[in-house]
């Protein structure tokens, strides 16, 4: 089953028109890779993945229930994610530019 998913990866359409990595690029791999258990290759690959994963689970438990997540809270960790993704992709931008 992961052989058929790493060679079936959605193509960044983004990397495709503007020649560089966007801030999601990585995110398919270091998630099959934390699929099979590789966690510090996964890390290494995307380091947001795990703030994602967390996220995708409060806006689901927020969808389904609106009082179990006050929306001061969903704001706050919409805008922590966000930050860690940008965060994270100036860092890997700045290697690729410093290299």
């Amino acid at each position: 089953m992961f052989h058929w998913l790493n060679n079936h990866l959605l193509p960044c359409t983004f990397k495709l028109l503007f020649g560089i990595d966007c801030p999601f690029c990585g995110f398919q791999r270091a998630f099959l890779l934390l699929l099979q258990g590789q966690f510090t290759d996964s890390f290494k690959m995307y380091p947001p993945l795990i703030p994602c994963l967390l996220f995708l689970g409060i806006v689901a438990v927020y969808i389904f229930n609106k009082k179990v997540v006050k929306p001061k809270f969903f704001t706050l960790s919409s805008c922590l994610v966000l930050s860690i993704i940008f965060i994270s992709y100036f860092v890997k931008l700045s290697f690729h530019i410093f290299s």
